[in-house]
């Protein structure tokens, strides 16, 4: 077994979860989660994220460290100088895989102050309105999210709000890039969470969140000029258009 750290978290009805994450030598992470219990059920591999990184943002969700503890392939936490209360019924199997996405979970919580919930309504409708422009030129999603008029009412009042909801496959893939371009700007008291319905949380590198783009009936290359335009992924360089100014440069 190896050595994972785990978290927990309390509910405001007094009931507590628990978190857990480990490195692994082929530069990936696993991540086990679940009602706090003898064993965690849920778990997760992925790529492209480091284990501070990932820790640090449970910390801000108001996560606290437990200890390190050891993990066994079915999911029972072993706390140190204790047995396994089951023993491993397989001693050496593969990963469990990642469960498919099936639908995408929201919140936002906005406690800032006035000056950032003004910026904060800002963004909201620059980013609405550069996803209008963008949509015209694509299929119409099947279903109409309702999140839009959401962000828009919301972020007309003056006061501090929260919203929660979900994203469909049906709804396209536009409002979960708008969730991501917002939460990437990082306002001030202002936090963004999004994750599937098995509680994985998303993070705004679109590289590693290929199952959720499969989930949209999507990939990377599809969507990279809505990413761009959004602040999601930095501008190819158009080697064509360079070499042509470089040659101009002789004349």
């Amino acid at each position: 077994m190896a050595a994972w750290n785990l978290y927990r978290h309390r509910n405001s009805d007094g009931s507590t979860k628990d978190w857990a994450v480990r490195s692994n030598s082929d530069g990936s992470i696993t991540t086990r989660w679940g009602k706090t219990a003898d064993s965690l059920p849920g778990v997760s591999n992925r790529y492209g994220l480091k284990q501070l990184d990932i820790e640090r943002q449970k910390q801000a969700k108001g996560y606290v460290l437990v200890g390190a503890v050891d993990i066994d392939v079915n999911g029972n936490v072993v706390f140190p100088g204790k047995t396994p209360a089951i023993q491993p019924q397989n001693p050496d199997p593969e990963l469990v895989p990642t469960p498919p996405v099936e639908a995408l979970y929201w919140t936002i919580d906005c406690r800032a102050k006035q000056a950032v919930r003004v910026e904060l309504g800002i963004e909201v409708r620059r980013l609405i309105g550069a996803i209008q422009a963008l949509s015209d030129g694509h299929a119409t999603p099947e279903l109409e999210w309702n999140g839009w008029q959401q962000f828009i009412d919301a972020t007309l009042n003056a006061e501090t709000f929260e919203l929660s909801g979900q994203i469909k496959s049906a709804h396209g893939v536009f409002p979960w890039l708008f969730l991501l371009a917002l939460k990437a700007k990082d306002f001030k008291r202002v936090e963004i969470d999004i994750a599937t319905e098995t509680a994985r949380d998303l993070s705004v590198d679109l590289k590693v969140e290929q199952d959720v783009l499969a989930f949209f009936g999507t990939d990377l290359d599809s969507i990279r000029e809505t990413a761009e335009v959004l602040g999601l992924l930095k501008p190819r360089l158009n080697l064509a258009a360079a070499m042509s100014d470089t040659d101009d440069c002789w004349f």
